[in-house]
């Protein structure tokens, strides 16, 4: 468009079972660059809009009494992660992220808060599929986080969709503490995935929250379920 400055210039690619990740930087002078992440050719999210990521994660939080331990699914240009970051009572949070080339671009700078961030001594780097992390977990924990490819039907890779099924939402019922939560983002609303949650923990509840996204209005929804401990059967 006329008048319009912003240069595009690829920063960093990598192949992966799952396809291919690019970063680019764009350039606009007298505003700071911008990171965008780009996976299998479709736009994901950049360091310009984050207020979608910041905001819901805040929502998560206020979800939970005591959100010591904290697990997210997917590391992203790590936002969800500097939100949980900054609640005071978070002592642990976990990442599972599957591609190992986008923790390195967060390592090593290429995205330029990664480093300071996951130096934060509260934060573990799991590489690996959120599905076999979770199946595999030994812990318990108070909040998990899954924001996997924005939720059904926004799938970058099929084999994500997994993530939204009954057999992976009761293992992450196994492994939530007492009155620990799970929540589910999704650019989408989802009957199928509210029946899931209900299905697998008795009670689940849909959320809709109105967002900014480069001022451009959206909708995006929250799926939460809560663990609960059957009550004793009476003497």
């Amino acid at each position: 468009m006329p008048g319009d400055t912003t240069t595009s210039a690829e920063i960093a690619r990598a192949e992966s079972p799952r396809g291919e990740l690019v970063l680019r930087r764009r350039s606009n002078p007298g505003a700071a660059d911008v990171v965008e992440l780009r996976v299998n050719g479709v736009f994901v999210m950049d360091t310009l809009e984050t207020s979608t990521e910041i905001e819901l994660a805040g929502v998560a939080l206020d979800l939970v009494d005591d959100p010591r331990d904290v697990v997210i699914g997917g590391l992203g240009l790590g936002f969800t992660l500097q939100r949980i970051l900054a609640d005071v009572r978070v002592e642990r949070a976990t990442v599972v992220e599957i591609e190992e080339s986008l923790v390195g671009w967060m390592r090593d700078g290429t995205v330029p808060h990664g480093p300071a961030l996951l130096a934060d001594q509260r934060v573990r780097i799991v590489n690996a599929d959120i599905l076999m992390a979770i199946a595999e977990a030994r812990d318990t924990h108070d909040l998990l986080l899954l924001d996997v490819d924005n939720g059904p039907g926004y799938l970058v890779h099929d084999g994500n969709a997994d993530v939204y099924g009954r057999d992976f939402l009761g293992r992450c019922r196994d492994v939530l503490h007492d009155r620990g939560v799970l929540v589910v983002w999704s650019a989408a609303r989802s009957p199928e995935l509210l029946a899931a949650l209900e299905d697998v923990f008795g009670a689940a509840e849909e959320r809709a929250y109105d967002v900014l996204l480069q001022d451009r209005p959206e909708q995006y929804f929250l799926y939460v379920a809560r663990r609960s401990t059957p009550e004793a059967s009476p003497a």
